[in-house]
C-alpha cells in the first residue's frame, strides 16, 4: 500500500483561537504583536487585516497608519506550538500518526485510514469541515510524499488531493516556495529567473547542489519521494493497537460495552496467534465535542483472554463520561510479554500465585479497591521473627526458601513487639498472668521456652525465650522475655503475636 500523508495549514492560527473564544471579534481586523529590537513587530493577522494590506513582520505603527482601527493584542512565544499539539490530539481521532509542523501546520500520515470513511475525498472533507466548523481557517493537501502535501496546502491553485504516483506533475507548476526552501535561496531562484519547480527539476542533481546547496536537493527530492522523509508523531505508535469508529455517536453503557468487546476479541486474537498476552491496557474514547477519556487496567500476568479483561475494564466503566456521544474508540496495549504455553498446566488445579484463576482474581481485587492493598510475603533466612518475610509486589517472583514448618507460629504478628507486665513464680519460668493495654490475663497452660538468638552479625542485644500461653478465656498468645534471667535486673516482657 503507497504511503500517504496530509499536510494542514492554518493560514491564521492564532487570530482563529482568539475569535473562537472571543466571538465578538469574529469578522474584524486585529492582529499579535510582539516586541522586537524595541519595536512592536506584528506576528498574527486576521483574514480581514490582511485585506487592508497589513501582513506578519509589519510594524504596528505602520498597519495602524493603514488602519487606524486595528485592533492590537499581546502575543506570547510559544503559544502557537501548545495550540497545535492540541490540535494534534484532536486529530488523532482521523489517523494514529500525527505530527506538528511548525509554526502553522499539521502533518499526518493517512495511510490506509481513508478506507474507513468512504474514501479519500470523504475523509478529508470530514477532516476540513470539522476544522472550519470550530472557527479555524484551513487549507488541506494530500499526496504520496509529505514534501508534496506540504506544497500543495500552501501553493496550489485548484487539484488539492494529488492521485497516487502523480506527485511529480503537481510540483512542477508550483513557485520554490512550495519546498521549504530558506528566504535567501529563494531569492536567489527568483533572480535567476526560476519562478516555478518545473524550470529546475530536471536539473541533473550535481548541478543543483553545486549552484544551490545540498538543502536545495534535499527538499527537492524529498518531494518526489526519491529521499525518505520521516514523519515523528506526537504519541509513538503502540504495536498493538485496535481502533473503532462509530458510525452515529453513541452514549449508553450496552453499546459502550459492545465497542469495547469488540475491541478486546480483535485485540486479543492478535496477540494470541503472535504468542503474547497484555499486561496493561489504556482504552481511549474520543466525544464529538472534541474532549477525550481514558481508562487503565493492568494485569499481573501476561494475558489474551478477553472475557477476563472485559471484567477489569467493567469495573470502570462507570467513569466513561459520553457526554454528545463518542465517535472514536481507541484500545491500546502498550506492555506485552510472552505467553507460556499453559494447557498442561490448565487442569492441574494449582492454587498458588502462578495459577490463572488466582491471578485475574487479584486482578479484580485490584481494579475495584487498588492494586496497593494487595500484598505478598516471601520467606526470608532470617532468625527474629519480624524479619523471616518479606513484601514483594511481584507475583511471579520464586521464593529463595521455604516457611519454617517445624515450630507453630502465631496467625498475628505484631511489629514491633509490645511490652506487657509479666510475673514468674520461679524464675526462667513462663509467667502465670500478664497485664496487656490494661487487661489482666490469667495463664492456665503454658509451652516453651523457644530461644531465639539475636542477629549478631546486624545488631548487639540480648537474646529472646519466648513462650505459647493460654489463659482463662482461652486466647492464646506468643510472649517472650528479653534475655537471662537476671534477680538485680527487672525483667522485660514483650508480646509478639495471637494465636487463632
Amino acid at each position: 500500500m503507497p504511503k500517504r500523508f496530509v499536510s494542514i495549514w492554518f493560514r491564521h492560527l492564532l487570530t482563529d483561537r482568539l475569535a473562537i473564544r472571543n466571538s465578538e471579534l469574529k469578522g474584524k481586523a486585529f492582529v499579535f504583536v510582539e516586541v522586537q529590537r524595541g519595536r512592536k513587530v506584528i506576528t498574527a493577522t486576521t483574514a480581514a487585516a490582511e485585506q487592508y494590506g497589513v501582513v506578519p513582520g509589519m510594524t504596528l505603527t505602520d498597519a495602524k497608519a493603514i488602519t487606524p482601527d486595528l485592533l492590537a493584542f499581546d502575543g506570547k512565544p510559544g503559544r502557537n506550538e501548545i495550540l497545535l499539539k492540541g490540535l494534534a490530539e484532536w486529530c488523532i481521532r482521523f489517523t494514529p500518526l500525527v505530527a506538528v509542523d511548525l509554526p502553522d501546520g499539521l502533518l499526518l500520515d493517512v495511510t490506509g485510514c481513508t478506507q474507513l470513511r468512504g474514501g479519500e475525498r470523504v475523509w478529508l472533507k470530514s477532516l476540513i469541515d470539522r476544522l472550519t466548523e470550530i472557527g479555524y481557517d484551513v487549507r488541506p493537501g494530500m499526496a504520496d510524499t509529505i514534501g508534496c502535501a506540504w506544497g500543495i496546502a500552501r501553493c496550489a491553485k485548484k487539484g488539492l488531493i494529488v492521485a497516487e504516483g502523480a506527485h511529480r506533475n503537481a510540483i512542477m507548476p508550483l513557485p520554490p516556495s512550495a519546498l521549504r526552501l530558506p528566504f535567501d535561496l529563494l531569492l536567489k531562484l527568483q533572480n535567476l529567473g526560476l519562478y516555478s519547480i518545473g524550470s529546475f527539476i530536471h536539473f541533473p542533481k550535481a548541478v543543483l547542489r553545486r549552484r544551490f546547496g545540498k538543502d536545495m536537493v534535499l527538499r527537492l527530492y524529498q518531494a518526489l519521494g526519491s529521499e525518505e522523509e520521516f514523519l515523528i508523531p506526537l504519541r509513538e505508535p503502540v504495536p498493538y493497537c485496535e481502533r473503532l469508529p462509530c458510525l452515529e455517536p453513541i452514549r449508553t453503557r450496552t453499546a459502550i460495552e459492545i465497542a469495547l468487546q469488540s475491541l478486546l476479541d480483535n485485540l486479543c486474537k492478535r496477540l494470541y496467534g503472535e504468542g503474547k498476552g497484555l499486561r496493561s491496557a489504556v482504552l481511549t474514547y474520543y466525544r464529538i465535542d472534541g474532549k477525550l477519556g481514558t481508562i487503565e487496567i493492568g494485569t499481573n500476568h501476561a494475558t489474551h483472554r478477553s472475557t477476563h479483561l472485559f471484567k477489569l475494564f467493567s469495573l470502570k466503566l462507570d467513569t466513561v463520561a459520553p457526554g454528545l456521544g463518542i465517535e472514536l474508540f481507541v484500545l491500546e496495549a502498550p506492555s506485552t510479554d510472552q505467553v507460556s504455553d499453559k494447557q498442561v498446566d490448565l487442569w492441574a488445579n494449582k492454587n498458588g500465585t502462578d495459577d490463572e484463576v488466582v491471578a485475574e482474581l487479584l486482578d479484580r481485587v485490584a481494579g475495584r479497591i487498588g492494586k496497593e492493598t494487595i500484598h505478598r510475603y516471601l520467606p526470608a533466612e532470617r532468625f527474629w521473627p519480624e524479619r523471616n518475610a518479606e513484601a514483594t509486589d511481584d507475583l511471579l517472583k520464586s521464593p529463595q526458601t521455604q516457611w519454617r514448618t517445624n515450630k507453630p507460629r502465631p496467625l498475628q504478628l505484631i511489629v514491633p513487639p509490645e511490652p506487657v507486665e509479666a510475673m514468674a513464680r520461679i524464675p526462667d519460668y513462663p509467667p502465670k498472668q500478664f497485664i496487656y493495654k490494661g487487661k489482666k490475663h490469667v495463664i492456665v497452660g503454658a509451652d516453651g521456652p523457644d530461644r531465639i538468638e539475636r542477629e549478631w552479625w546486624e545488631e548487639q542485644g540480648e537474646h529472646r525465650d519466648y513462650y505459647i500461653v493460654e489463659d482463662e478465656d482461652g486466647g492464646r498468645y506468643w510472649l517472650f522475655r528479653s534475655g537471662h534471667y537476671d534477680p538485680e535486673k527487672q525483667q522485660h516482657w514483650f508480646i509478639h503475636g495471637f494465636f487463632a
